[in-house]
């Protein structure tokens, strides 16, 4: 299945611009290792022009065309922007899974989980309309006041290749529905599709800077967007060292950042469980988008009564995976994203073997596949809380299970660790679910099942994972700011001062 990559530059001021330093970067299909095309390399000069192009959107007219449009003028281009990702999807998926890995049919699940996004917040961005100018009750006659909610400004989005374009959809989305003007800056190992998407903006007409797509490296595109003066803020989503980077840039400035990071989710398994269901949602949460994935419940603590049982049918279910060339039908794993995070992840499996735990199941490249970057699923037992494997996120294909005996032993395994994104509890008492998922140290709690995502509900972490919601009306607030009004409406002079005309 041959396809076909665009050659694109970088979309600065709804144009097509070659970066000033005319750098490009190879693409590489993390499958066959072959490069298949080249993206643009943004730099700090290219910065500087798209943050000057949006600077011009949210000012031009006097803010009419953008910023302070109504929400429904907004809503148009976004609902706009979902049909062109809808009529576009096959295409849209086939780059996605030649660019990051990731099975073509997750990839064609993630392009109608963009088109969504774009149209629940075209549907949000109507509803900011009538929320305008809200009152405040308050205790005094004199007064009257309400609430404005405004765009912040300039914002730039820094997103990860795991989700290459739905990760974009969910900063983006809202930024805009909020008519706020941004400057994505995709991760260097998967743009393809956020290219794609700023064609998809020209299709439809989006005002000029608007949105600015460049593409680049980190420390040469996203260090000089973070720390720029003229950018109002700044989303990420991306590891916990560079996310602490981007903090530490935007605190020069006070400048407002959401920070969506790390995880070492935890996945609770009771001893009253279907093992079957138990097994399939237990892979799924560590195995799914090739394991590169925040949230991913990639420790295991499982109830001691069934642990050896239920981990022969999870190693069945494991070994029953396909991996292939994610283009291949029925592809439920393909490589990791490159050569980098491969040398990576089977340093993570020889350390945990070195430290002493014991690799039940995969942690190979499969024999049927002598190229691209494949690790077979990967089990590891015999953990210790103080072993790199448990602490760590791998973010690969790479499960590690421990036991448990009490419900209060197994929130302690649960909550003990640095991140707090995700958890998921596979119970048959919904009562213990309830309290378990209350104990929980996480932003996301899963009951019964593990990773669903709906873009109406908050998706966010505590801890090293970040802080900020992304996702819901949460999403949005995002990119608004709060102005008070008050007006005193009295005739009656205020009457504080003496007045000079009655002396």
């Amino acid at each position: 299945m041959a396809v076909q990559i665009p050659s694109r530059m970088l979309f600065i001021d709804g144009e097509w611009r070659e970066p000033v330093l005319k750098k490009r970067i190879p693409i590489i299909n993390p499958a066959t290792e072959q490069i298949i095309g080249d993206i643009p390399a943004a730099t700090a000069e290219d910065v500087e022009l798209a943050v000057a192009a949006a600077r011009r959107a949210l000012s031009r007219n006097k803010g009419k065309d953008w910023a302070s449009a109504s929400g429904a003028v907004r809503a148009k281009y976004l609902r706009a922007i979902a049909s062109k990702i809808t009529e576009r999807k096959s295409e849209l998926a086939k780059l996605e899974t030649i660019d990051c890995g990731k099975p073509l049919d997750e990839a064609a699940w993630d392009i109608d989980d963009v088109a969504g996004c774009f149209e629940y917040y075209a549907d949000l961005a109507e509803g900011l309309d009538a929320k305008q100018k809200a009152p405040v009750s308050l205790p005094m006659e004199t007064f009257k006041s309400y609430v404005l909610k405004e765009p912040l400004g300039v914002v730039g989005l820094i997103t990860p290749w795991n989700y290459p374009l739905l990760m974009a959809a969910w900063k983006v989305a809202p930024a805009l529905a909020a008519g706020c003007a941004a400057i994505l800056k995709p991760s260097e190992l998967a743009s393809i599709t956020c290219l794609e998407l700023a064609d998809v903006c020209r299709e439809v007409g989006l005002p000029p800077g608007v949105l600015n797509i460049l593409t680049g490296l980190g420390p040469e595109a996203g260090a000089p967007l973070a720390s720029h003066p003229n950018v109002d803020k700044i989303a990420f989503t991306g590891s916990t060292a560079t996310g602490s980077r981007i903090m530490a840039a935007a605190a020069q400035m006070v400048k407002p950042v959401s920070l969506e990071l790390g995880g070492k989710s935890p996945i609770i398994v009771f001893e009253d469980v279907d093992l079957d269901k138990a097994a399939e949602w237990t892979a799924f949460g560590c195995f799914w988008t090739n394991g590169q994935i925040c949230s991913a419940t990639s420790r295991l603590i499982v109830h001691e009564s069934i642990a050896k049982e239920f981990l022969d049918r999870l190693v069945k279910w494991t070994k029953n995976i396909k991996i292939s060339d994610p283009l291949e039908e029925g592809c439920r794993l393909g490589p990791v994203v490159s050569a980098g995070q491969y040398e990576k992840l089977l340093k993570f499996i020889s350390t945990a073997a070195n430290e002493g735990a014991t690799i039940l199941c995969g942690g190979v490249r499969p024999e049927h596949l002598k190229k691209g970057f494949f690790v077979e699923p990967t089990i590891i037992t015999d953990v210790t809380t103080s072993m790199q494997i448990w602490r760590e996120e791998v973010f690969g294909p790479v499960l590690c299970v421990k036991t448990f005996s009490t419900e209060e032993e197994a929130l302690e395994l649960a909550n003990d660790t640095h991140y707090g994104l995700a958890a998921a509890v596979i119970s048959n008492d919904l009562e213990r679910c309830d309290r378990v998922s209350k104990a929980l140290q996480a932003g996301i709690v899963w009951i019964n099942c593990s990773q669903p995502c709906f873009c109406q509900a908050p998706w966010g972490g505590n801890k090293r994972s970040g802080f900020g919601r992304e996702l819901g009306e949460w999403g949005l607030d995002n990119y608004l700011s709060v102005k008070q009004v008050t007006q005193y409406v009295s005739n009656e002079p205020w009457g504080w001062y003496r007045s000079p005309s009655k002396l």
